[in-house]
């Protein structure tokens, strides 16, 4: 269930990054918004994660999803542009992740 609940928290992440870069500065009430209510929630589910899981595997998996999630979403949305070697970084983060899963 923790790993569940970080995965979740991750993606939590992911989504209050990009509403805090919608938000302009907090002048924008509804990314200002979900910010708020996604930090909340993604620190939260952190922190119950963290009390099954080490705080070095969870943080580097919460942190990690948070980043992929972020670029992809700007990469997808015309935000950022797309490279291959952009994609391969991210599938390399991804890839270490697992790896720290495996070896923990």
């Amino acid at each position: 269930m923790a790993w569940i609940v970080l995965v979740v928290s991750g993606i939590l992440e992911a989504i209050w990054a990009t509403a805090l870069g919608k938000s302009d500065g907090f002048t924008k009430l509804g990314p200002s918004i979900v910010f708020g209510v996604a930090i909340v929630a993604s620190m939260g589910g952190l922190a119950y994660a963290m009390r099954a899981i080490p705080v070095g595997t969870a943080y580097v998996v919460w942190v990690a999803i948070g980043a992929v999630g972020t670029v992809t979403y700007a990469m997808a949305t015309g935000g950022e542009p797309f490279s291959i070697i952009k994609a391969l970084l991210l599938a390399g983060i991804i890839g270490c992740v697992i790896g720290l899963k495996v070896v923990s």
